[in-house]
């Protein structure tokens, strides 16, 4: 059973720290939209982080910096008299009572694509004039990539099976070679590329897996399996300069055992 007077107790303890720091924080009275922008994306990447990691403690502060962040901005847009906390909490309550209406009215949904499939309808209806305008501009390329298939498969823009989406990834893999082999275009060699990664992540999705989490896991454990390289070789009162490909080849090989 939920302790509803505890967490609001809490939320509010959190919004009268913000007013404190606010009136008397030199720091944070100088913060501004713009300058908490950054800060904000670096929370969310500790977040994902955390996350991938699987270590909950960690997860456990990074949602509360980013609560804060929350709290802070629309305390500065309370200050522009534009809207307040209480303004954003109804605000995205009355969007996910109208975008829900097999819970909260009298459609219905029973599965998650029917779920995606009328949330799309619903934005094109409150005057998005695409279902892909709602991916921001700034995303990274990999993620935005993956969004922008996950919309399109909302309004029913998708591949009926995993075998259609593979045979694509190996045309456009046939595609990229032909231009590498047959020209010097650079722009076109990167566009055939861009090409092969996307079919890539177009796959990934039929697969359910989340590329951005699998490239980034591959990421960590090329850095341990390379770090291992260099203790091997700082052990050895070696460079890496000092070694050639083979040796530090062998080294890897035994990382690999290891994670």
């Amino acid at each position: 059973m939920k302790d509803f007077e505890k967490e609001k107790e809490a939320f509010g303890r959190l919004l009268n720290i913000m007013d404190d720091l606010r009136a008397k924080c030199p720091w944070d009275q100088k913060q501004t939209l713009e300058s908490l922008r950054y800060l904000t994306i670096e929370e969310v990447y500790e977040l994902s982080d955390a996350i991938l990691e699987k270590d909950l403690d960690e997860l456990k502060g990074e949602i509360g910096d980013i609560m804060l962040h929350l709290v802070f901005y629309s305390k500065i847009a309370a200050e522009k008299e534009a809207f307040d906390i209480t303004g954003v909490l109804h605000a995205i309550c009355d969007k996910l009572v109208h975008r829900h209406p097999h819970i909260y009215g009298d459609s219905d949904a029973k599965t998650e694509k029917e779920v995606k499939a009328n949330w799309e309808k619903l934005k094109l209806k409150e005057g998005k004039k695409s279902v892909l305008q709602g991916v921001p501009k700034s995303l990274p390329a990999m993620v935005k990539a993956t969004r922008i298939q996950e919309k399109a498969r909302g309004a029913g823009f998708d591949w009926d099976n995993t075998e259609q989406v593979w045979e694509k990834v190996n045309e456009e893999i046939r595609e990229f070679h032909q231009e590498v082999d047959g020209s010097k275009d650079q722009e076109k060699i990167e566009s055939e590329f861009g090409d092969v990664l996307f079919s890539l992540i177009n796959y990934a999705r039929f697969m359910d897996i989340n590329p951005e989490d699998a490239l980034e896991r591959t990421n960590k454990k090329f850095i341990s399996r390379f770090q291992h390289i260099e203790k091997r070789a700082e052990e050895n009162g070696l460079q890496l300069s000092d070694m050639n490909l083979e040796q530090m080849d062998a080294i890897w090989e035994e990382a690999k055992k290891m994670n």
